[in-house]
């Protein structure tokens, strides 16, 4: 009885076990992935509704992120993306500035600084508040024929996504911005002249596809380049620059399902968002060199699944139709991604991937 109760009290005062250390070689590339609106709810209802497991269930590495932005506990997109480009806390509708409206350096900026090619994929208009924090830095989301103009000092690779209007079609300047990045070496296409897969992608000048004057239509209206472009985009960057890459993919219209409370429309835009997913796994896999991180920015709509849904029928309510201040998950995999297990703030996705990475701290 008593080696027993030593043995018990050994087990109470030994040390606790060593926290998860990241890869000790750094990734070559990131690809971070933002499901908009998309929390466990909307991940929940696409896992039932698909016929097979979801792409995110086969990331080995899961948190917890906190989403609150600057003096409010419910963020909007502009302030929880300039979180994770730049690491700094901002108000709702501020991209790419602190709380005290100073520009703050984001990931992009500093992956160009190392060599890196960039690019970004969504499924809004590329002038959008997600998209928007990594490029440019303007007191408020609404202007976006400022953002767009923050396209020709980013020298961003890569840019698919909607809003073409904001470059050909600018009301305070009567700039046309598409002519001025093809002086600078940008292939310039819209999907109604050259659809994305008819392009070859050809890695030798960077490269602006435009899907919609304005913004993309809904996935179940016929939108399909969402999957392609994330397969496409990792390799037309890889060859950009021998240096790395960082790719940013956002799934953008959950969320407008979310604030439209419209169920069917939110597992749809999901079940797209990871089918992209999907197809970064696969080039991760291969490659061996990447960091994928897949998040979301809030969750939208307070999204339940209730009493009476059945495996072929889900009953989805809804609390409200703006976002919330619940956590949303996060997912990782590849060299670096044991960093991103446990429960941390949306300001350390941006430390997370500066520590994989081992890029300095000082600004």
């Amino acid at each position: 009885m008593r080696l027993l109760w030593i043995s018990f009290l050994l087990l109470l005062i030994r040390p606790s076990e060593p926290a998860m250390r990241p890869s000790a070689t750094p990734p070559r590339n990131v690809i971070l992935l933002i499901g908009d609106g998309m929390g466990l709810t909307q991940i929940t209802a696409a896992m039932y509704s698909g016929n097979s497991k979801l792409h995110m269930e086969r990331m080995p590495v899961t948190g917890l992120m906190k989403v609150d932005a600057e003096k409010s506990r419910v963020t909007d997109s502009a302030a929880s993306a300039t979180a994770m480009a730049c690491g700094c806390k901002t108000k709702n509708g501020m991209v790419g500035v602190n709380a005290r409206k100073k520009p703050c350096r984001n990931l992009f900026e500093q992956a160009k600084e190392h060599g890196w090619a960039t690019g970004l994929v969504v499924t809004s208009s590329v002038v959008h508040a997600t998209p928007a924090a990594f490029v440019a830095h303007v007191t408020n989301r609404a202007f976006q024929e400022d953002i767009a103009l923050a396209f020709l000092g980013s020298k961003i690779d890569l840019a698919i996504g909607g809003g073409s209007k904001y470059f050909s079609g600018r009301k305070n300047d009567q700039r046309n911005l598409e002519s001025e990045l093809a002086d600078k070496g940008y292939q310039i296409n819209h999907r109604e002249k050259t659809p994305l897969q008819a392009l070859d992608f050809n890695p030798e000048k960077p490269l602006i596809w435009f899907a919609h004057p304005e913004e993309p239509e809904p996935v179940q209206m016929g939108r399909t380049y969402l999957p392609y472009a994330s397969a496409r985009a990792p390799v037309f960057l890889q060859k950009r620059s021998e240096n790395g890459f960082m790719l940013l993919i956002e799934g953008s219209q959950i969320d407008w399902a979310g604030h439209q409370n419209k169920a069917e429309w939110l597992i749809a835009e999901t079940l797209d968002f990871d089918a992209a997913v999907g197809e970064v796994l696969r080039f991760a896999e291969q490659d061996g060199q990447t960091l994928v991180i897949v998040t979301a920015d809030h969750e939208t709509g307070g999204a339940a699944i209730v009493q009476g849904s059945r495996p072929d029928s889900l009953q989805i309510e809804f609390a409200g139709d703006y976002h919330t201040a619940t956590m949303v998950p996060v997912f990782a995999y590849g060299p670096g991604s044991t960093l991103f297990g446990g429960i941390y703030d949306n300001t350390d996705i941006y430390f997370k991937i500066k520590q994989a990475l081992g890029w300095p701290e000082v600004e």
